[in-house]
């Protein structure tokens, strides 16, 4: 028979200090009783397991324990204390071991979903520096103070040599783009080896400042962890204007290592490659907004969101907005981050993006600019006319009556 004692994780309707807890909320589908399924994922996740415990005194618990302070239909809302996230090696890594952690192996559930995530403000403080540049520093390099940013990836994805990936850039700076970046596949290829590919970027947008352009284009340095802050070292010194992280692969750490080295003066672009293999499904995984938040209280200048449920990725508008609001709320407290709507991106669907996000966007078209009838320039003119058709409220066919480029995507791929 067991000796010791057993507790409870329970404290609905706690009012808890903000400054003393994380918030988790979570969206959870068991055939238990949602309270003693909320048990379990409190218990797991802090101080508890499947069982009671000799080792576990009331002060421990006291002090550590996770309480499930809200249960509202299939939404619950776990508390855990700061101090469950302290110390000085923790960071992101410690925060998703705890609030994204064993608990979507638990028998309790079916399926769990982590739908937000709110921190301490001192907490947030005291362990992150936010973006160095956020929109608001990216817009003041491009010297574009209103319109929405507008940028292409250089496709095809693998396969081209630094000199055509060169070309590629310098025909969409001159075609009016103010973004480029490397896909999320290429890094330091033997066909595309980085420093090659970086300095001859940067003589790419040399050129295009020449014509009278403004453009930066993101070189993707995701490696290995004792390689990234080195590499981002290096494209600096090699002309690179912004840097490029695949954060999911790279891993949140690595994104802050390099956003925190004093010696790096450029933006970083952030890309969300394989989050849908944890984003994607509605009742399991961790929700996408909660991982734009991680990026920014991280120090990503830019991220990307998806095209809210308009381009080729899935997506849906009410979560777009909720990766939205996280990348330009007001409850952080950072510089905001640029989000960037890109995944099947084309001027037919352009206005109906800005529609959803307003104004505060980079819009970004891969094949949508490498694909138009006329190449690369004449791609990012007409992304360019879509957007500037967006901007000032002139239909797309309206506008496209006196701007070939415009007509002749429109006439390949339609509007929405």
């Amino acid at each position: 028979m067991e000796s010791y004692k057993s507790y409870s994780y329970l404290d609905l309707g706690a009012e808890l200090d903000p400054e003393g807890y994380v918030f988790a909320t979570y969206r959870v589908t068991t055939d238990l009783p949602m309270e003693k399924a909320a048990e379990a994922v409190a218990a797991e996740q802090s101080t508890g397991t499947w069982t009671g415990l000799s080792t576990l005194k009331d002060d421990v618990f006291e002090k550590y324990a996770g309480r499930v302070t809200s249960i509202e239909g299939d939404r619950i809302v776990i508390a855990f204390p700061v101090d469950d996230f302290s110390g000085r090696y923790g960071g992101v890594p410690q925060i998703l071991s705890v609030i994204a952690g064993n608990l979507f192996g638990l028998a309790a559930v079916k399926g769990i979903r982590l739908e937000d995530a709110v921190f301490p403000q001192k907490f947030l403080k005291e362990h992150f520096k936010g973006p160095k540049f956020g929109s608001e520093g990216m817009r003041k390099m491009l010297q574009r103070p209103e319109k929405p940013l507008v940028g292409t990836i250089v496709k095809p994805k693998i396969g081209l040599s630094p000199e055509d990936t060169a070309k590629y850039v310098y025909e969409a700076g001159v075609g009016g783009l103010t973004n480029g970046k490397d896909d999320e596949t290429l890094v330091d290829q033997t066909f595309c080896p980085i420093e090659a590919r970086t300095k001859a970027v940067a003589e790419a947008l040399d050129r295009v400042d020449e014509e009278g352009g403004h453009m930066m284009h993101a070189i993707n340095i995701s490696s290995n962890a004792d390689d990234i802050v080195g590499l981002a070292e290096d494209v600096q010194s090699w002309g690179a204007r912004e840097i490029m992280v695949d954060v999911l692969t790279s891993g949140f750490g690595a994104l802050q290592a390099v956003a925190e080295d004093p010696k790096i003066k450029v933006p970083i672009h952030v890309h969300r490659t394989m989050h849908a293999a944890i984003t994607k499904d509605p009742l399991n995984g961790v929700a996408m907004n909660v991982f734009a938040e991680l990026v920014r209280m991280c120090g990503g200048d830019a991220l990307h969101i998806g095209t809210l449920g308009v381009g080729k990725m899935e997506g849906d508008i009410a979560g777009g907005r909720k990766s939205l609001e996280a990348c330009r709320g007001d409850e952080l407290p950072f510089r905001k981050v640029m989000p960037v709507c890109s995944g099947g991106m084309f001027p037919g669907i352009v206005p109906d993006v800005i529609a959803a996000t307003g104004n505060e966007v980079q819009i970004q078209a891969g094949g949508g600019v490498a694909g138009h009838p006329g190449g690369v320039r004449a791609g990012a003119a007409a992304m360019c006319q879509a957007v500037d058709a967006a901007f000032s409220g002139v239909p797309l066919a309206e506008y496209a009556a006196d701007h070939a480029e415009l007509r002749e995507a429109l006439a390949k791929w339609g509007s929405r």
